[in-house]
């Protein structure tokens, strides 16, 4: 029994050293992407852009709708004829309108996915660029309504500091964006159906 004490005392006891925690992060990158001034600009360009077609389809589906009441109010006094040529209008601009909304719809989320992609991938090097200097080894989108993240603590939550450290880093990419935006803000008319 004696030996233990002296075998310890002779010997230098090395045990293995433990690994730093990992860090992991949690980021809202669609909130990220629009939260960055670049991204609300080109939202607020967007907007602008589409209003027209938006206030176009807004009056048709009014006149739809006007049409629909003059069925009703008529259902008793007009003639089976007009009732019939009353409902093939309002069927015909029904179709013509969703068609038409559709088109608007899929042009409004192909230029929404052009600014997700151009504006996520400067965003994207700045998230690379804040996970690599706080050494984070995982960071974790969040923004899919599928996210497979139950719980996630605010505290691991790097969307704000992706935002402001975007904003902050890049004043001559906010600033020339605006020199070709006057182009791109006046689309050619849609020509009506």
């Amino acid at each position: 029994m004696f030996w233990l004490p002296a075998l310890l005392a002779g010997a230098t006891l090395t045990l293995p050293a433990q690994a730093p925690p990992t860090k992991i992060a949690i980021i809202h990158l669609q909130n990220a992407i629009i939260g960055t001034k670049d991204g609300q600009k080109a939202a607020k360009e967007l907007e602008t852009r589409f209003m027209p077609k938006r206030k176009e389809i807004e009056g048709r589906q009014g006149e739809i709708q006007a049409l629909q009441a003059q069925l009703r109010a008529s259902s008793n006094t007009a003639s089976e004829e007009q009732k019939n040529k009353l409902m093939r209008d309002i069927d015909v601009k029904q179709k013509a309108l969703q068609r038409d909304g559709e088109d608007a719809s899929a042009e409004l989320d192909q230029e929404q996915q052009k600014l997700f992609q151009d504006i996520g991938g400067k965003v994207m090097a700045v998230i690379d660029k804040y996970a690599s200097d706080n050494g984070f080894a995982v960071v974790i989108d969040v923004s899919a309504q599928a996210s497979p993240i139950l719980y996630a603590s605010t505290s691991v939550d790097i969307t704000r500091q992706i935002v402001e450290l975007f904003d902050k880093n890049a004043p001559g990419a906010a600033a020339a964006p605006a020199s070709a935006a006057p182009a791109a803000a006046k689309p050619k008319p849609a020509p009506v159906k």
